[in-house]
């Protein structure tokens, strides 16, 4: 079936991961989209591996799916004239090259915007358009620290410790997005296209707004809590007889819910623990009392006492477990690509309580460029 997003186009000169991953996005809601890849090689993420698939990465796969392939050079005016030709009959452009290159070789928002007026022109970068930093290069990891994640991930005597998932990357790709949807829908009243800028800045300070409007009223810098939130409690991993589980009882409710699962009702009467500011404030406490019950059963045992109860509570997976749990196949989350036996996650979001499939397997470096360009 059509995806909501079918005859919408758009231009992704997008490397590594966050405008590939927007690219990915509007993909499998229905668009045509055309990557633009530099010739010597394409986009860097194609040798992102091991493991690799068809002589690409998976990573390169999972990003670049559905999407169609054609090869310019932009530092070649007549490539770049391509390039105009092109983007005068799309919808969005989403670029993620390097500061400064989309001027320098005149496919800036001012250019290509004169070329369509009706383009959605959108930007990725690392510090933002603006600013000491805006010609700055930057990639996830330099962002989790500049942007502070490091420091607040992990115990209080652990060292800066990196957040495994590529976090700002893929929210920078998810805000492009969102910015090019709102600049679409803002279109049809106004017939004008829209400059739509992100960085991974933004989405590295907008992970860590809590804590920063906490610091910004109190002047107080925030600890870390390892595995446990840093103002719930308890809200943690707890450790039980054989492997862990997390244990979120966020509110009064809940709690004394859980004290009565775990046999001890009288934790939710005790002035230590009796409403959420008293549990934060004596966490340590609270966690001295509760461990001891916890190591008693097992890991299945207490996430039957503690579900049924109405508690949230949740094993803490590993990758193969996830893999293998009812829920994900449930949700129907896993795609296979079409011509691949490779098998993805597909898009988290569902239209009318479907998931879209992908469009197709991801390109070959140039694969369309007869088809698009009429030459090889």
């Amino acid at each position: 079936m059509p995806g909501p997003l079918d005859g919408v186009r758009v231009v992704e000169i997008g490397q590594a991961l966050a405008g590939p991953l927007a690219g990915v996005i509007l993909s499998d809601m229905g668009a045509d989209v055309i990557k633009v890849e530099k010739p010597d090689g394409g986009d860097d993420a194609r040798l992102w591996g091991p493991p690799f698939v068809d002589g690409d990465s998976v990573s390169f796969h999972t990003n670049n799916r559905g999407k169609r392939s054609v090869t310019l050079d932009i530092k070649n005016p007549v490539d770049v004239e391509k390039l105009k030709a092109l983007t005068a009959h799309a919808d969005i452009l989403i670029q993620n090259l390097r500061p400064g290159i989309v001027d320098e070789f005149g496919i800036g928002p001012d250019v290509m915007m004169a070329v369509n007026p009706r383009l959605i022109y959108c930007s990725i970068w690392a510090f933002g358009f603006a600013g000491p930093l805006k010609m700055a290069p930057g990639f996830d990891p330099l962002l989790q620290c500049y942007g502070a994640v490091v420091s607040l991930t992990g115990r209080p005597d652990d060292p800066p410790t990196f957040c495994a998932p590529a976090i700002n990357d893929t929210a920078t790709g998810m805000w492009c997005v969102i910015g090019a949807l709102a600049a679409l829908k803002q279109r049809d009243t106004t017939g004008q296209g829209c400059v739509v800028d992100a960085s991974l800045f933004e989405s590295a300070v907008a992970w860590v707004q809590g804590p920063l409007n906490a610091y910004n009223f109190t002047g107080k810098l925030p600890v870390r809590h390892g595995a446990a939130s840093a103002t719930l409690a308890p809200y943690q991993i707890f450790e039980t007889a054989d492997r862990p589980l997390c244990i979120a009882a966020g509110n009064d409710r809940l709690f004394v819910k859980l004290a009565r699962a775990m046999g001890h009702p009288e934790w939710s009467t005790d002035q230590l623990f009796s409403d959420g500011r008293k549990r934060s404030a004596n966490r340590e406490a609270l966690v001295a009392v509760m461990q001891p019950v916890l190591s008693t059963k097992t890991r299945v045992e207490w996430l039957g006492l503690i579900g049924e109860a109405g508690v949230p509570v949740a094993p803490v997976n590993n990758i193969a477990e996830l893999a293998e749990t009812e829920q994900l196949q449930a949700m129907d989350m896993m795609r296979v690509l079409p011509g691949s036996d490779l098998k993805i996650v597909g898009l988290p979001i569902t239209f009318n309580r479907e998931r879209p499939h992908p469009q197709g397997d991801s390109p070959k470096l140039g694969e369309h460029n007869v088809e698009i360009f009429g030459e090889g």
